[in-house]
């Protein structure tokens, strides 16, 4: 899509949310739900939680093909003023207890909310990566298109592509990896705006990606090398992925699915939990970002440490998501809801 006509399409839609986000400052005569001390209508909430997904989406789209553009730094105002006004839960739970409270409570509840749909987003990946897989060992050229010629030709001399980011300083790649991967992660959030759409070809392709690297580099003989590269980082990464696509599934389905409870109520709660999980999620990010950038391409570091750091990250994660030392509650779960 050309930026005037990504800008022709889109700012009606970034204006409206402006508009709407702005009434949260002001009440309403004392109808609808009260959201950081302004008094909304259920259905100007609902509206808003459509339009934050709208403008998450967007910002992820504009910083990845229009950086530096008027249009992406608006739609990152919008995406931080929406995130700081619609926190919602978590903004409760950090300011009733900081963020102790929301990372040992408040996101654990709604992190195990979701345990169903993260399984069908690993299933549906774990499917996409087994044919791209499949597919590139059959005919390796198809994984060109993935990785391009120039890392192909590096592969057919020994050397992984990977090899760029040791002459790179580790400082800057940790800040560019870690924004590339929560674009990755924010587009599969953002997606549930779009009945889970956007979330499933974000699934997809990632999946696709990954077996198609995987297998040219098997093809080149490379898959060792390709291994103890992204054995210190691809883990956990690829969990956050699959847990931030879980999030926009949520919502994906209160869109399609509401159940027995009116549409906009099912919405604003699957709005609420998803928040909680992306905010719980993205620190994650920040970390794995700078051990990609110092760790897992450093030949220097034994691939057995590297194996060893990655299980560590992802067991620490879950240990943390799920933290087994918070028994479940009814309120708690009617909170993560």
């Amino acid at each position: 899509m050309q930026y005037d006509r990504f800008i022709r399409l889109r700012r009606p839609l970034w204006d409206a949310f402006e508009v709407r986000l702005g009434r949260l400052g002001r009440g309403d005569g004392g109808r609808g739900r009260r959201v950081r001390g302004a008094i909304v209508d259920h259905d100007e909430l609902e509206e808003l939680a459509i339009g934050y997904r709208q403008v998450l989406h967007d910002h992820a789209l504009a910083a990845a093909r229009f950086p530096a553009t008027g249009a992406a730094e608006r739609l990152r105002r919008l995406a931080l003023d929406g995130t700081h006004r619609l926190g919602g839960g978590a903004d409760e739970t950090v300011r009733r207890g900081g963020p102790i409270a929301f990372f040992t409570r408040t996101f654990p509840r709604a992190f195990r909310a979701q345990l169903d749909l993260l399984a069908l987003a690993a299933l549906l990946f774990a499917a996409a990566a087994a044919l791209g897989l499949l597919t590139t060992a059959a005919r390796p050229g198809l994984g060109v298109a993935f990785i391009g010629e120039e890392a192909r030709s590096g592969l057919a001399e020994g050397r992984l592509w990977t090899e760029v980011l040791t002459t790179l300083p580790p400082e800057a790649t940790s800040s560019s990896i870690a924004t590339n991967n929560m674009t990755v992660a924010i587009t599969a959030w953002a997606g549930g705006a779009t009945a889970g759409l956007l979330t499933f070809y974000t699934l997809i392709l990632n999946g696709l990606m990954l077996g198609a690297v995987v297998g040219v580099a098997l093809h080149y003989s490379m898959g060792g090398e390709l291994g103890a590269f992204i054995a210190a980082h691809g883990p956990l990464e690829i969990t956050i992925i699959l847990v931030a696509a879980a999030a926009g599934l949520a919502v994906a389905r209160a869109l399609v699915a509401a159940g027995d409870r009116p549409r906009g109520e099912a919405l604003r709660a699957a709005a609420r939990s998803a928040v909680t999980v992306l905010l719980g999620v993205l620190p994650w990010l920040v970390v794995l970002g700078a051990v990609e950038a110092w760790v897992s391409p450093e030949p220097a570091v034994p691939a057995a440490a590297k194996v060893a750091l990655g299980l560590a990250l992802v067991a620490l994660f879950w240990v943390a998501a799920l933290n087994p030392f918070l028994p479940p509650t009814e309120s708690d779960d009617a909170e993560a809801r």
